[in-house]
Parts: structure tokens; C-alpha cells; sequence
């Protein structure tokens, strides 16, 4: 596959009926340059999509069939994935085999390191039998700030989880450049109740969230490990953080909080953004508030933006740092779209919405 001369644009969208699915047909339905020709899912195959989801009407009705890799491969030069975690290592090397490149949002791949994966998804592992071994090691980490090049040659593209997406965007300049102290990293983090997908969960009913906010995974969260290999990656060498998810009464968005020590006590707040700001200036996705500008998730809602905000107390030379994503567009779907436009050699915003419907 000549990859710079690819002008292949059809598209699979796998797990369609999903809060992801939904969200990348929405987005994939006006892009000027791809075309969604194949909708699979389990639970709704046999019936067309303006059926199943009236509020989503395409022009051109599909109706809906079963994440079959030959029909897939018939119908589609990528594949983009919204499955439970553990699903999609059943679809994405037969895929793969049949030189369908792949965008997989769930966690299956963002370990290049399948002993890691059954380690922080035990449960998944303990109802798989995966031997995928192979394939997690070529999987590229799909965080397109930082590695465009890698998505760009890439067949499989393991997007980030929502919570790393907008817990390592403002703290990787800082490691980078060797800012801040490697350890007591805490990074607190806020998400609405569409993180928890669309099947019906106990927590995320009304009477359960409504005038509510609860932390969970406070110890050992999955994605605590995910955003720990990252950040070694960068820094050469082994982070550990202290992160707490917290679940708030609100349909979408996200608010991380990340508090570190800065090396140098004499770095201010001002000094700070400048660095960050240095690093994403060439990035529409990533804006850098003003000093005393502090983000709210509905300045970002149905975006595929982040805002950053950063302050220091010089009383302890803590950084504090501030970010907000819509967890699924930034934090999911949009994302995965950002990949596709860079996977297909186009610009990585094409297609995807920065300016947020306020309020």
C-alpha cells in the first residue's frame, strides 16, 4: 500500500449504534473528502440506520450488517472501531490481513504489550483468548500532537483513552523538557455520564448521578496505567501518578486537574504558559488560556478542542494545571477522525468542529 498516494476515503464505522459510533457518523456524514459506506453492529443488524436513529438521517440510508472482515473489506479502505474493550482484537487483525487500515477506540491496543493489557483488563482477558502479541507491538499510540508521523505510516491506530487525552496533552511539555518533578504527580479528573457508554449501567441512572458527585477507581483506574506509559515514554523513565476519576451529573464534557512540583522555584505562571504555549502553537486543536483564565467543559462542548490553563502557587512551587475536553468528541470520536485525516495525508482538522455551541 503506497500510503502518500492513498486517496482511498470509504469508511466502516463498527460499533455504529454507540455514544463513539454515533459520534463519528455525525461528524464523518458532512466531511468533504471521506464517505461512511459500511455501518456494522450485533444488536441492530438487518435494519437501516435513519430506522434505528432517527435523530442522525442520512441521505443515503445503510442498513446496518454484521462487522463481517470480508464484507467489511469489500466496502471499506478503514475501519474505525467503537467496541467494548476485548472486542476489538476479535475484528482488527482479520482486518488488517485484508489491508483494511484500522482506528481502534477502545483499549485493546494502546498496550504495545499484550501481557500489560491482560494486566489492567483482567476481566476482559479472562473471557478472551487473545494471542495478538504481533499486532499490539505494530499499533500506534494515536495522540496526533505528538506523533503524526507514526499515525501517518500506520495500518492500526490505538486512540487514547478520554481521560489521558486531556490528562497528558498539558503535562507532556513539562516532562519533555524536564520542568517539573517526576513524582507526586496527582491528577484529578471530572467526566460526564457518557463515559459510561450507552448500555444501561445502575450509577449512571438519573436517581442514581442527578445532584451527585462520586469518585470511583480511586485506586488502580485503568487508565491510570495508560497515561503512566506515556509519560515514561517521554521522560525516559518511570512515572508513576496519583489519579482519581470523579463522576459528575452532566451528559459530556470533562475537567482534569494535575498537580506537580515545579524543578525550578523561580518558573511563574506566565513562564509556564510560555512554554506550553511554545509547544502547541502550531496546533488549532490546543488553545492556551491567559494567566487567571480558567476553562469550563461547556466552552469545548461538540468540539474537537482542548483548552489549557496553567497557574503556580510560588508558596510550594506547585504547578497546577487546568484542561477541558468533550470526552466524546476530543476524548473519542473526534479524535479517531483526527487520526483518519492524518492516516489519509490530509490536514488533521479537516472535517471537525473547534468553535463550541455556547451555551
Amino acid at each position: 500500500m503506497n500510503l502518500r498516494n492513498n486517496n482511498a476515503n470509504r469508511v466502516a464505522i463498527i460499533g455504529a449504534s454507540g455514544y463513539g459510533g454515533i459520534q463519528a457518523l455525525r461528524l464523518l456524514k458532512d466531511h468533504p473528502f471521506f464517505e461512511v459506506t459500511f455501518l456494522g453492529g450485533n444488536k441492530t443488524a438487518d435494519r437501516s440506520w435513519n430506522e434505528t436513529s432517527p435523530f442522525l438521517n442520512l441521505d443515503k440510508d445503510i442498513v446496518i450488517d454484521l462487522p463481517d472482515p470480508e464484507k467489511i473489506s469489500d466496502k471499506a479502505d478503514y475501519a474505525l472501531l467503537s467496541l467494548p474493550n476485548g472486542i476489538a482484537s476479535n475484528l482488527a487483525p482479520a482486518l488488517l490481513k485484508r489491508n483494511v487500515r484500522v482506528i481502534d477506540l477502545s483499549a485493546d491496543y494502546r498496550y504495545q504489550s499484550l501481557d500489560h493489557w491482560k494486566k489492567y483488563y483482567p476481566t476482559e482477558a479472562r473471557n478472551l483468548d487473545r494471542s495478538d502479541y504481533e499486532v499490539c507491538k505494530k499499533a500506534v499510540y494515536g495522540l496526533p500532537e505528538w506523533n503524526p508521523n507514526e499515525i501517518f505510516q500506520a495500518k492500526l491506530v490505538a486512540c487514547p483513552g478520554c481521560f489521558p487525552t486531556a490528562s497528558l496533552l498539558p503535562l507532556l511539555p513539562f516532562i519533555q523538557q524536564g520542568l517539573v518533578e517526576t513524582d507526586g504527580i496527582i491528577i484529578d479528573a471530572k467526566t460526564g455520564t457518557s463515559g459510561g457508554g450507552r448500555n444501561p449501567k445502575e450509577h449512571l441512572l438519573l436517581s442514581e448521578c442527578s445532584e451527585s458527585i462520586a469518585p470511583y477507581g480511586v485506586i488502580g483506574h485503568r487508565h491510570t496505567s495508560e497515561i503512566e506509559q506515556e509519560l515514561t515514554k517521554v521522560s525516559g523513565k518511570c512515572i508513576e501518578v496519583q489519579f482519581t476519576p470523579h463522576l459528575v451529573p452532566m451528559v459530556r464534557g470533562m475537567l482534569v486537574t494535575t498537580y506537580c512540583r515545579l524543578r525550578d522555584p523561580g518558573l511563574t505562571a506566565e513562564d509556564s504558559r510560555t512554554v506550553i504555549e511554545a509547544v502547541y502553537r502550531n496546533h488549532e486543536t490546543i488553545e492556551i488560556l491567559p494567566v487567571g483564565t480558567y476553562p469550563s467543559t461547556k466552552w469545548v462542548r461538540y468540539t474537537n478542542k482542548i483548552l489549557i490553563s496553567v497557574q503556580v502557587d510560588k508558596r510550594n512551587s506547585r504547578l497546577i494545571i487546568l484542561s477541558v475536553i468533550d470526552n466524546l468528541i476530543k476524548g473519542q470520536a473526534g479524535q479517531g477522525i483526527q487520526n483518519l485525516n492524518i492516516m489519509s495525508n490530509r490536514n488533521s482538522n479537516e472535517g471537525l468542529p473547534l468553535d463550541s455551541f455556547y451555551p
